[in-house]
């Protein structure tokens, strides 16, 4: 039997879970495993598993099981490990339906594994009750939940109106993103968002951050990519991967897009802009040993729960509402139409000229560096 195995998110693998469900899959028959979603990048690497589970493509969950299915694989499995027992079902229910529009045919068994040890745990035959759904359901001590009991018990209610969109698991005080960008803080245990030709305009059970609302600009929310809390929550020893540095100093930019930041792995230095995308960058980068130059303004949303940064990384904190200002000029003088810059020689040469960059802007700021 061919299995294809998507994990996604990082706490199924910072939990053991997702190396152990592997190896138990793998009882079955021939697996082949790779990650759905971003964010659990950096698990899989901190955890050694690059090798077993495949990295090597930035895809939506969907697309990752839609791989399986055209491989003719016969079973595939979805793992996950949500905040709670229902946003881990609510998750599985949108995954699926994604995963639906974009075949033909939908014969092989997708079947997700629910955050596994825990009381509330659960399997979830989303298209084929089949005898392999009992006999893992009795191996892991996790109950059975039919998709109409997922369907009924969190879904129905999504229904009630067209541009409204709940979302399931919160809790008061946790950060809001939306494709990545932090629009809001929950005040409460139920959040729906609620948008207007295509901009969210209103929330309920929260705070809406009008800066974030103009980072994010136009979004469909029926497809958006909501989250909220941190993006990872264990605590690491993050694995920095030696690499070869490329030959001549290469400057990359990068404007509110944190978990895009993988693609400039090969970068010497990479400037990152917003308070948020320079927390999530640097984590990411620090695994590769690139130093960043962060544009903030001190409006930090917490997404993880400690922030790693290479040595002889440079910060500079803006006045309020200055950071994008300050790198659209960046991008403007330093880098044209282009994302990648090669004219600099090294770090402190982007640090003088990105200096000069904001004194023409005449704000203040302060410099500080990582050592």
């Amino acid at each position: 039997m061919r299995i294809g195995i998507v994990v996604h998110g990082p706490n199924i693998i910072d939990s053991g879970y997702a190396l152990k469900l592997i190896n138990l899959l793998g009882e079955y028959g021939e697996i082949s495993v790779r990650l759905g979603g971003t964010m659990g990048r950096t698990a899989v690497i901190d955890a050694s598993l690059e090798d077993i589970i495949d990295i090597s493509r930035k895809l939506v969950p969907s697309d990752s099981l839609k791989i399986f299915h055209d491989d003719n694989v016969d079973v595939i499995f979805l793992l996950n490990y949500g905040k709670s027992d229902v946003t881990g079902q609510v998750f599985g229910y949108k995954v699926y339906n994604h995963y639906v529009e974009k075949i033909d045919d939908n014969d092989a068994p997708i079947i997700q594994i629910e955050r596994p040890g825990e009381d509330d745990g659960s399997i979830i035959p989303w298209n084929n009750d089949c005898d392999l759904v009992k006999e893992l359901s009795r191996r892991l001590n996790l109950t059975v939940v039919k998709p109409e009991e997922v369907y009924d018990a969190h879904i129905r209610q999504d229904n009630a109106g067209v541009n409204q969109r709940v979302v399931h698991g919160v809790s008061p005080g946790e950060n809001i993103m939306v494709n990545s960008v932090v629009i809001g803080k929950t005040n409460s245990d139920r959040l729906t968002l609620i948008s207007k030709d295509n901009h969210i305009v209103d929330i309920m059970g929260g705070e809406l951050k009008q800066h974030g609302l103009e980072k994010l600009g136009e979004v469909d929310l029926d497809s958006a990519i909501i989250k909220t809390g941190l993006l990872r929550h264990a605590k690491v020893t993050p694995r920095v991967i030696s690499k070869d540095k490329p030959d001549n100093f290469k400057v990359t930019f990068l404007d509110h897009a944190g978990e895009d930041v993988y693609r400039f792995r090969d970068s010497s230095l990479v400037i990152t802009v917003g308070d948020d995308t320079t927390l999530i960058s640097s984590d990411i980068l620090y695994r590769f040993d690139i130093p960043i130059i962060g544009i903030t303004d001190g409006d930090l949303d917490k997404v993880v729960e400690d922030g790693f940064k290479v040595k002889n990384s440079i910060i500079f904190e803006v006045e309020s509402g200055f950071d994008d200002i300050c790198g659209q000029d960046i991008k403007r003088i330093m880098f044209g139409d282009k994302q990648v810059s090669c004219s600099f020689s090294d770090t402190e040469e982007v640090k003088d000229k990105i200096i000069e960059i904001i004194n023409n802007i005449n704000c203040k700021y302060k410099v500080n560096y990582i050592n």
